[in-house]
């Protein structure tokens, strides 16, 4: 750059035009030069696409449980007015973020489902509480709950309102929410039983 200003220094002062390119015209090539040599190195690459699925878990198929009839205590679920949206979430005060993490994420194994699918709201309500007083008996801490999503009828889908207004009504559910794709979606939950419940029963 020295030696080009100084040969149009010295065509100056011999009277012959001589022309001098600014810095700016020496950088603004200088980005041309680059861009095409990275455009050149480029050429023909295609970008990777992000093909990365959900891991693969086998749908479980609801197992019968052996329930003793006739040991549910009088029941206390009550109507709430409450809002059901299509993912179901509730936890105690107290539960950790990462545990209900867990949950959320199907990391807590369900240990036994109840399938509330196709009951009338009156054989649901006392098949739940059946369930969870053998759950918490057996010394279960997690179990999944189908209650459906009320689109094969076109209507409400009336158990799982029910099903979110039961739940949380009971101490010794700590936790529920829906659960993933996987293993029912917004047709079912997972629910987080308390230990401290399990002998009361």
């Amino acid at each position: 750059m020295i030696l080009q200003t100084v040969r149009s220094l010295i065509l100056i002062c011999a009277g012959e035009p001589a022309s001098i390119n600014p810095m700016g015209e020496a950088d603004e090539d200088r980005n041309n030069e680059d861009e095409a040599a990275f455009r050149e190195a480029m050429e023909g690459v295609e970008p990777i696409e992000d093909r990365r699925v959900d891991p693969y878990r086998k749908k479980r198929r609801p197992i019968p449980v052996d329930i003793p009839v006739g040991d549910e205590d009088q029941d206390d679920f009550r109507d709430m007015a409450i809002e059901t949206g299509d993912f179901l979430e509730f936890r105690r005060p107290g539960i950790q973020n990462r545990l209900f993490h867990d949950l959320q994420r199907g990391v807590i194994e369900a240990e036994a489902t109840l399938d509330l699918h196709g009951l009338r709201v009156r054989e649901a309500k006392p098949a739940l509480a059946r369930f969870l007083n053998h759950s918490l008996a057996t010394g279960r801490r997690c179990v999944r709950i189908i209650h459906g999503k009320g689109r094969s009828s076109g209507q409400q889908p009336v158990l799982k309102q029910k099903s979110n207004q039961w739940l949380r009504q009971k101490e010794e559910i700590l936790a529920f929410v829906t659960a993933p794709r996987w293993d029912g979606g917004t047709g079912a939950v997972y629910v987080l039983l308390s230990g401290k419940y399990r002998r009361r029963f």
